[in-house]
């Protein structure tokens, strides 16, 4: 069972459907079962469609449809269609340089832990992260969870510069950079593997509801892989 949903007007031309207050597993299926149903249905008005961790933004054209109408279809839909299975998620094998030039933040995170950097970066590649949701910028995944003995606060000043494929943590997720760009997370490895490409068919390597694991590897299979196209 699941509450129902509430409905929040955004904007003239936006409605948000939250599914609770909380970040959780289940929260989240329910949103990605939400908003693959408004997909499929393809509803007059609606522009786009954009999950989150606990909520789904519609955004519409008021000059096609109104709040009235999508809300009550989206609620039809709700009714329906919660239990639909969704797409088949993948499992992605992300491999990882920890430390060094490439996780800055990693000894600290270690100290924190009273753990060696190693080990660390084991305990962080121990888990296979569920993929939230996309956001800050095109193909940023914000993963979870990290495990308890490594989640660590944002840096108390961010940078003005973190390299691209950069993997970080900020309290207990742990997402990757896809561009360079600032940020604040605590960088405790890189990936060579490109997670954006307008040159691939689908541009997002990661989806809502996929999977990841990351693989250690060292500088020299990091600048091996890196050379690859992507």
């Amino acid at each position: 069972m699941y509450a129902p949903p509430r409905f929040v007007l955004l904007s003239e031309c936006a409605l948000t459907v939250e599914f609770g207050d909380e970040i959780t597993l289940r929260t989240n299926e329910l949103v990605l079962a939400c908003s693959a149903s408004i997909d499929q249905a393809a509803l007059p008005g609606v522009v786009d469609v954009v999950p989150t961790y606990r909520s789904t933004t519609v955004y519409f054209d008021p000059l096609r449809t109104d709040t009235t109408t999508l809300t009550g279809q989206i609620q039809a839909l709700v009714t329906q269609n919660i239990h639909t299975l969704l797409r088949p998620a993948t499992t992605h094998t992300i491999p990882v340089w920890y430390g060094g030039a490439a996780g800055p933040d990693l000894l600290e995170v270690a100290e924190l832990a009273g753990l060696t950097p190693a080990d660390a970066a084991g305990l962080h590649a121990s888990v296979t992260y569920r993929v939230y949701m996309l956001g800050f910028s095109p193909g940023f995944p914000y993963l979870g969870t990290v495990p308890e003995r490594i989640a660590t606060p944002r840096l108390p000043t961010p940078r003005k510069q973190v390299a691209a494929g950069s993997v970080g943590i900020a309290g207990t997720q742990t997402g990757i950079y896809p561009q360079t760009s600032p940020g604040g997370w605590r960088i405790i490895g890189r990936t060579p593997i490109r997670l954006f490409s307008l040159h691939r068919p689908q541009p997002f390597l990661l989806a809502p509801g996929d999977f990841v694991r990351f693989v250690p590897i060292d500088e020299d299979e990091f600048g091996r892989l890196s050379m690859e196209p992507a």
